[in-house]
C-alpha cells in the first residue's frame, strides 16, 4: 500500500509544481489554492510512505515521478519544447525509478 500512496503522492507533486508555476508567485487565487491543497496531499502521502519505505528510496521515487510528470505535461501543453533526447532521458529516469522497486 505504501508504494501506491507514494506513486499518487508523486503525481500530486507534479500538480503542485505546475500550479506553483501558474500562480505567478502565489498571486493568482485558484492556482495558489491548487498549489497548497496538492502540496498537503503530496507531503502527507510521502510521510505515510516513509513509515515503511526507506527515506532515500521514497524521496527518489517521489521526486522522480513528480519531475517526470511535470516535464511531460509542460511538453504536452507546449510550455517546453519536445525533443527525442529529452524523451529518452525521461524514459531513463522512469526506468531507474522502477528499478528502485525491483532491487529493494
Amino acid at each position: 500500500m505504501a508504494w501506491v500512496v507514494l506513486i499518487v503522492s508523486g503525481l500530486f507533486e507534479a500538480v503542485w509544481a505546475t500550479a506553483l508555476g501558474r500562480s505567478a508567485g502565489l498571486t493568482k487565487l485558484w492556482p495558489a489554492v491548487v498549489f497548497f491543497v496538492a502540496l498537503a496531499i503530496s507531503m502527507g502521502g510521502l510521510a505515510y510512505a516513509m513509515k515503511t519505505l526507506p527515506t532515500g528510496t521514497s524521496y527518489a521515487v517521489w521526486v522522480g515521478i513528480g519531475a517526470t510528470v511535470a516535464v511531460v505535461v509542460s511538453m504536452a501543453t507546449g510550455a517546453e519544447a519536445f525533443s527525442w533526447p529529452r524523451a529518452f532521458l525521461l524514459f531513463g529516469l522512469v526506468s531507474c525509478i522502477a528499478l528502485l522497486k525491483v532491487v529493494r
